[in-house]
């Protein structure tokens, strides 16, 4: 297993051009391409506007349109024929976004950045008096006063679903992105390999974790672990805030990583086990994840329908196990279709939808007891190809003694 410094070493190499930039960004070409998308988006749903509203760094939309990856506030403004605008909170950011969008003109959103789209939207459309209101549509969450603000204007649409549709299929600039941002994660959880050790508590596993990426220009997107001891356990799935638990030899350290390079983000979830072996139960749950992670990615591949993903995970029930995690996950650009469970887990419902090349996807089968209280995590992102998949992440498959 190539060590942290080898993991930079290589990708200076493959990504010397983003990773040396001031700031990276994306072609003109690829720009324009997703000018064209949202083109046709607004041209499919007849809308005469499109706001893209997102706040405290959440969000892809704003980043993936403009290039500016949202802080405290952007609203986007989009109306046919008209420069693109759009308006951030604080003053203080406005310097680093006009620096950073692409054919936006970005202002300040004053006292409201939606009541400064609402008054531009209105100009912009002043010839819709006569016939009715503008359509609008919406990307993003809005406070309750704001949705308000925007209805009392204009007949809105919420095209939420639409964006994630238009995210599924990655092109080319966008998977080398991706592999990037998998790199780094694989920095990541090598970095925890490395210097996972009794004595350290989860905070500080954590640290070690950021730390290895951070001056590469990557940030934290995900940085779950969850400790407990095999012949005690109490936890079957990483948590989300970690806590002040202390290693010891004889625990097991499951963890779910991504780490993000500018709305672009790897995945990776592995188990460890401190000092010695697993016990039987954690063999055994271990061997079920990966039995079953080889089930699901060998029907990974164009054609495939969502409902095959999950029969293949029937490995897990039979043995008497289930999830706490979600199964599969579309990646890159956002929380994507399809969102899977399985048969003793079921997700919300499981999509009409086919697997095309181009898709990027987490497997990732968190295989638990049914009292929820033992548990191990595999799987990684993976790119649909036209004849399977690709592995994204290269860090070494099964569990690992450290």
């Amino acid at each position: 297993m190539p060590t942290v410094s080898e993991l930079h070493a290589e990708l200076k190499s493959r990504f010397g051009d983003l990773l040396g930039a001031d700031y990276p960004h994306f072609s003109d070409a690829e720009m324009q391409r997703r000018e064209k998308i949202v083109a046709e988006m607004m041209a499919a749903n007849g809308l005469d506007a499109l706001i893209v509203a997102e706040a405290m760094r959440a969000g892809t939309a704003t980043g993936w349109i403009t290039g500016w990856p949202v802080t405290a506030e952007a609203v986007t403004v989009i109306v046919p024929g008209t420069p693109r605008k759009m308006f951030v909170q604080h003053y203080n950011h406005l310097p680093l976004a006009k620096k950073l969008a692409r054919s936006t003109e970005v202002l300040w959103g004053d006292r409201s950045a939606v009541a400064r789209a609402v008054e531009t939207i209105g100009i912009a459309t002043s010839d819709l008096a006569i016939t009715g209101r503008a359509t609008v549509g919406v990307i993003g969450r809005l406070p309750y006063a704001e949705g308000e603000r925007l209805a009392s204007r204009f007949r809105l649409l919420d095209m939420n679903r639409a964006y994630a549709q238009a995210r599924m299929i990655k092109s080319p600039e966008e998977v080398r992105w991706l592999e990037l941002a998998a790199g780094l994660t694989d920095i990541a959880v090598t970095a925890l390999a490395e210097g996972a050790r009794t004595g350290l508590n989860e905070r500080e596993l954590v640290a070690l974790v950021q730390g290895a990426y951070l001056s590469t220009g990557g940030t934290n997107f995900i940085h779950y672990v969850h400790t407990a001891t095999m012949d005690a356990p109490d936890v079957a799935v990483p948590r989300q805030y970690p806590s002040g638990r202390v290693l010891t030899v004889g625990d097991v350290l499951s963890c779910e990583l991504s780490v993000d390079y500018w709305g672009y983000t790897g995945q990776v979830l592995r188990t460890f086990f401190i000092g010695r072996e697993p016990n039987a139960l954690y063999r055994e749950l271990h061997a079920v994840a990966d039995a079953t992670l080889d089930a699901v990615l060998a029907r990974v591949k164009p054609g495939t329908h969502a409902r095959e993903l999950v029969e293949a995970s029937r490995g897990i029930e039979e043995a008497g196990f289930t999830v706490i995690d979600d199964l599969v996950h579309g990646y890159g650009g956002g929380y994507l279709p399809p969102v899977l469970g399985t048969a003793s887990r079921p997700s919300a419902t499981i999509p009409d939808l086919v697997l095309e090349a181009g898709m990027a996807l987490v497997v990732q089968p968190n295989v638990v007891t049914r009292d929820g209280r033992a548990g191990v995590q595999t799987g990684n992102l993976v790119l649909v190809t036209d004849d399977g998949f690709r592995t994204l992440q290269q860090f070494p498959r099964g569990y690992r003694v450290v």
